[in-house]
């Protein structure tokens, strides 16, 4: 049996590691941001029902267009957005890995602000775009003036903003995005990103980068269905655009690559939203139940606008991190000095965090 280095794979993907997160089984599970509530069970048997249906023609081929859905997705996002302005992949992964196929490749530049979702310089690496990320401000904050300081500097032909931010749960504000995409505009007219997989959370989640479309060819902004939606495991992502940006990603796309089962669960999904993110309100009490009590907890949460808490104040943080497993907890080490991620969970979830840190600390 072969190790990976005796395969002759690329030499720019020597000694790298795949992206993940421990999958393990424990009571709380509370380390990858998913949405831990389960769907409505009239959502499910509408669901199922429509992929059963999928099931009598799954000899044919599937729209390759996805046209329903992309009418669905536009009227969720709302902000006069029209299908042709709607993308949608396998998870938001696969439309980013669209972006990058299509507009970065060798030659080309692509910038994040440090920490940031760490995906974005895997899927550089996967289009051999070189990649590179710029340090957030203090307490992993963004501005305009540190934003466009970066692009004149880099002189990119992505910008990838993250908003709100993963891991740290920061929030990114209008004039910042405006300030990207005039400083690229003069550099080297490339496109801005504005990936917002957790912007229903967010305190106002109208406040989006979608407002921002008309009149700018060049921004998209991506959006899944994995975290409010609760569809983690269905995996649909989508994104808003200028049409012309859509017709670069039919370009690198492969053939049919949303299939019938997929397209159908996130249509009806789609039709009964207001149901389908009838979570969020909850897991934004339970974020901020768990900012004032890791607080009273003598911690440092940061800013978050997103379904998770970035808390800091721990001297060690791997040994916290291991003690709460060994209590049927799991959080996140993201490898940011002094700190932990957790998601928000249920309101029982939440609970069982903040009593097993508390007995983690007091020990």
């Amino acid at each position: 049996m072969a190790n990976l280095s005796d395969l002759p794979i690329r030499s720019d993907l020597v000694g790298k590691v795949p992206y993940g997160a421990p999958q393990l089984q424990v009571a709380v599970s509370l380390n990858v941001n998913e949405n831990t509530h389960r769907i409505p069970e009239e959502v499910a048997v509408d669901i199922i029902g429509r992929v059963a249906s999928a099931v009598l023609e799954i000899n044919r081929y599937p729209d390759r267009e996805f046209t329903k859905l992309r009418v669905a997705l536009a009227k969720y996002l709302k902000f006069d957005l029209k299908p042709e302005n709607i993308w949608a992949a396998n998870g938001s992964n696969e439309v980013l890995q669209h972006i990058f196929q299509a507009f970065g490749g060798p030659g080309r530049k692509a910038i994040g602000f440090a920490p940031t979702y760490s995906m974005y310089p895997l899927l550089a690496s996967g289009t051999q775009t070189e990649y590179l990320d710029v340090s957030r401000g203090e307490r992993y904050e963004l501005n305009p003036s540190l934003i466009r300081e970066a692009i004149l500097e880099q002189r990119p032909n992505i910008v990838m903003l993250c908003s709100p931010n993963n891991p740290t749960g920061t929030p990114l504000d209008l004039e910042s995005v405006i300030a990207a995409y005039d400083a690229v505009s003069e550099v080297t007219g490339g496109i801005v990103v504005v990936d917002e997989a957790y912007i229903e959370f967010a305190s106002d989640s109208e406040r989006s980068a979608l407002a921002l479309l008309p009149g700018r060819e060049r921004l998209l902004v991506s959006r899944t269905m994995s975290k409010a939606f609760a569809f983690a495991g269905a995996r649909v992502g989508y994104l808003a655009a200028d049409p012309a940006v859509i017709d670069a990603l039919r370009l690198v796309r492969l053939p049919y690559h949303l299939s019938a089962f997929t397209q159908a669960a996130a249509e009806a999904a789609l039709d009964h939203a207001e149901l389908m993110l009838a979570t969020v309100d909850d897991i934004r009490y339970q974020r901020d139940r768990m900012v004032l009590e890791l607080i009273d907890l003598g911690l440092d949460p940061y800013r978050s606008d997103a379904n998770f808490v970035l808390f800091g104040g721990l001297e060690n943080p791997q040994q916290v991190f291991e003690a709460l497993l060994a209590k049927g907890v799991l959080v996140r080490n993201v490898g940011l000095p002094g700190t932990l991620r957790v998601s928000a969970g249920t309101e029982s979830e939440t609970s069982a965090f903040l009593e097993a840190l508390r007995q983690v600390l007091n020990a």
